[in-house]
C-alpha cells in the first residue's frame, strides 16, 4: 500500500505557491465583490452586480463553473508553456466577456444607463495576469519572447477596441464623447516624458560620468539630487511657478518660446529634475562596478581614455544604466499625471476633471491609459536590458 500510495503521489502534480495566491484571488473574484457596477446615469452611484445577477441561471452556471476550474487549474504545478497558455485564454475570455454585459444589462427603458467593471472583474483581471506573469518568468522567456507577446496582447485590444466591442462600458462612452481631446492630451502627455527623460539623459550622462570619476563632485552632487527627490511632486510644480513666471514677464524671449508660469514649462522642468538622480546614479553604479583589470586591459591596447570610456566602459554599464532609465521612464509616466494641475496637460486632466465632476469613469479614462503607458515603457526596457546583458554575457 505504500509502494501504491508513494506511486500515485509521484504522478500527481504538486502545487504551485504563487498559483495558491492566484486561486484565491480568483474565488474572490467571484464570490467577494460584484462583478460589474449598473448606474442609471454617469455621476449616480449605482449598484454591484453578480455574475447571477447578469446572466440567466445556466450562463451564470458556466461561467462560474470556469471560473472555479481556473482557480483549480493555477493550483497545479505545470509546465511553464501550459500556464502561460491558460491564463492568455481566461485574459482574453474576460475581456470578451466584459464587452458583452452592457447588452445583458442596459435596455431600450435605460438609455443613459451606464455599465463599469467592478471590484470583481478587476479582481479576476489582476489574478489571470499574475498566473501569466508568473509562467512567463518560470519559463524563461526571452526579451525577444516577452516583446512579442506584448505586441500580440496590444494588438487584441487595440481590436476589441477598433471593432466597437467594448463601446457599451462607461469609460469607453466617455472616451467617445472626448476622442478629439484623448489623443491631443495623450500627445502631451508622451511629449512631456520623452522630453523629460531626454533632458534627463543629455545631462545626466556627462554629470554621471564626471561623478564615477571624481568622489568630490560626487558626495556633492548626489546628496543634493537625493533632497530634490524628497519634495512632494505638487509642492515643486508649484515652487518652479513664480520664477518660471517671473522669467517670463521680463525676459520677452522667454515668453516667446512658451516659458511661464503655469502649462509645459514648469511640468517639463519638475520631470526633468526628478529624473536626473535616477539617470546620474545609474551611470555611477554601472561604471564603478567595471572590474579595474578590464581598463588596465584596456590602456594596455593603447586605448586613450575617452577610447576606454566609449567603446569599453559604457557599453558594459550599459544593462545598469538602462535600468535606471526604465526607472525615470515609469516615475515620470506618473509624475506627468499630476502636472495637469497646473496646466501641463496629460491623461491626468480627465482624472481631475472626473474627480471635479464625481464621474468614476472619467477619472478611469485617464488612469488606465496612465498605467498602461507605464506598464509599456517598463516592459520595453526590461527587454531591452535583458538584451544587453545578454551581449555583455
Amino acid at each position: 500500500m505504500r509502494g501504491v500510495a508513494s506511486g500515485i503521489a509521484w504522478r500527481l502534480p504538486g502545487v504551485d505557491n504563487v498559483g495558491c495566491l492566484v486561486a484565491a484571488l480568483v474565488v474572490l473574484g467571484l464570490t467577494a465583490w460584484p462583478f460589474v457596477t449598473f448606474r442609471a446615469n454617469r455621476i449616480v452611484a449605482g449598484h454591484g452586480l453578480r455574475l447571477g445577477d447578469v446572466f440567466t441561471g445556466w450562463q451564470a452556471g458556466v461561467l462560474y463553473a470556469i471560473g472555479t476550474a481556473s482557480a483549480g487549474f493555477a493550483m497545479l504545478r505545470l509546465r511553464p508553456g501550459w500556464r502561460f497558455g491558460v491564463g492568455v485564454l481566461l485574459l482574453g475570455a474576460l475581456a470578451v466577456l466584459l464587452g458583452y454585459v452592457p447588452g445583458q444589462c442596459v435596455g431600450a427603458d435605460t438609455p443613459l444607463a451606464r455599465v463599469a467593471p467592478a471590484g470583481g472583474a478587476w479582481t479576476l483581471a489582476f489574478a489571470y495576469a499574475v498566473l501569466v506573469t508568473d509562467a512567463a518568468a518560470k519559463g524563461s522567456i526571452g526579451p525577444l519572447g516577452r516583446l512579442g507577446a506584448l505586441v500580440f496582447a496590444l494588438a487584441a485590444l487595440a481590436a476589441l477596441c477598433h471593432y466597437g466591442w467594448w463601446d457599451g462600458l462607461s469609460v469607453m462612452q466617455e472616451y467617445a464623447a472626448r476622442a478629439d481631446s484623448f489623443w491631443q492630451e495623450a500627445a502631451r502627455h508622451v511629449a512631456l516624458v520623452a522630453g523629460a527623460v531626454g533632458l534627463a539623459l543629455v545631462v545626466g550622462l556627462p554629470l554621471g560620468i564626471a561623478c564615477a570619476q571624481a568622489a568630490a563632485l560626487r558626495a556633492t552632487i548626489l546628496p543634493a539630487l537625493n533632497i530634490v527627490q524628497t519634495i512632494p511632486s505638487i509642492a515643486l510644480y508649484g515652487l518652479l511657478m513664480v520664477p518660471l513666471g517671473l522669467l517670463a514677464a521680463h525676459v520677452p524671449l522667454a515668453a516667446s518660446l512658451g516659458i511661464r508660469g503655469i502649462g509645459t514649462a514648469p511640468a517639463l522642468a519638475a520631470l526633468f529634475v526628478y529624473s536626473l538622480l535616477p539617470v546620474v546614479s545609474s551611470i555611477v553604479a554601472g561604471l564603478r562596478q567595471i572590474p579595474a583589470q578590464v581598463a588596465e586591459a584596456a590602456a594596455a591596447m593603447g586605448m586613450t581614455r575617452v577610447q576606454r570610456l566609449v567603446q569599453v566602459e559604457l557599453p558594459l554599464a550599459l544593462p545598469v544604466i538602462l535600468t535606471g532609465v526604465r526607472i525615470v521612464l515609469v516615475q515620470d509616466v506618473g509624475l506627468a499625471a499630476v502636472a495637469a494641475l497646473i496646466g501641463g496637460g496629460g491623461f491626468g486632466t480627465f482624472i481631475f476633471q472626473g474627480i471635479g465632476q464625481s464621474a468614476t469613469d472619467l477619472v478611469l479614462l485617464g488612469a488606465i491609459p496612465t498605467i498602461v503607458l507605464a506598464f509599456l515603457g517598463a516592459a520595453a526596457f526590461d527587454a531591452v536590458a535583458a538584451l544587453a546583458r545578454r551581449d555583455r554575457a
